[in-house]
């Protein structure tokens, strides 16, 4: 599971580069490194869950 969300948000992210989504925080194209911190965040808490 964990490596089809991670690519996802690198689909989301490139996707992001190229045309900007649009959403709140996410308006110009230089935002995707958020999207790469929360992708992390999301991550890491994964491998804390699991035993």
């Amino acid at each position: 599971m964990s490596k089809a969300f991670s690519l996802l948000i690198i689909l989301i992210m490139v996707v992001q580069i190229i045309y900007p989504l649009g959403l709140p925080g996410l308006k110009r194209r230089r935002d995707f490194w958020k999207l790469a911190l929360v992708a992390l965040a999301i991550i890491a808490l994964t491998v804390m869950i699991r035993p």
